[in-house]
């Protein structure tokens, strides 16, 4: 699997993101400047809760940029036989189902899912559960995935 074009995909699904993000905190934003908005009493908020979306909306826009910044200066480094999962690395798990799962350990966009080559690809963190599962681990190390069995765990039999 193509870790550039992986990381592509998930460029594009985060700027997809962000433009919806940016147009969300600039509605919010017109509705908090609106003459509509303006308070009629002293109860009435609701130019002062526009204002506090438009305020978190652009935050989480902050934050989505720097995800793609972050991702975009990512080392994409190949992980010869014996590399333990690191940044970067792109691991494929068995699961105790016989099946396979693959995880893409990234500094940020965790939970977020990609398509690429009718595989689905799972972002996850070192700052996760399961990132911290996976940090360090070998092929052929068992991965005691959360929320699952201890008794039954999964191992690693790929890094790329």
């Amino acid at each position: 699997m193509n870790k550039t074009l992986l990381r592509e995909h998930i460029l594009a699904q985060l700027r997809a993101t962000l433009a919806l993000q940016v147009n969300a905190a600039q509605l919010a934003r017109d509705e908090a400047i609106s003459e509509e908005s303006r308070a009629e009493n002293q109860y009435d908020t609701h130019s002062l809760e526009a204002g506090y979306l438009a305020e978190g909306q652009a935050r989480q826009a902050a934050e989505i940029e720097e995800s793609i910044t972050i991702i975009s200066a990512l080392a994409l480094p190949d992980f010869a036989a014996g590399s333990p999962v690191a940044l970067g690395a792109l691991a494929e798990v068995r699961n105790s189902r016989g099946t396979s799962d693959w995880y893409f350990l990234c500094p940020r966009a965790g939970g977020l899912e990609v398509q690429l080559e009718n595989r689905t690809v799972l972002v996850v963190t070192p700052q996760s559960p399961l990132g911290r599962q996976l940090l360090g681990r070998r092929v052929g190390d068992a991965v005691p995935l959360p929320g699952g069995s201890p008794a039954v765990a999964s191992k690693i039999i790929a890094i790329k």
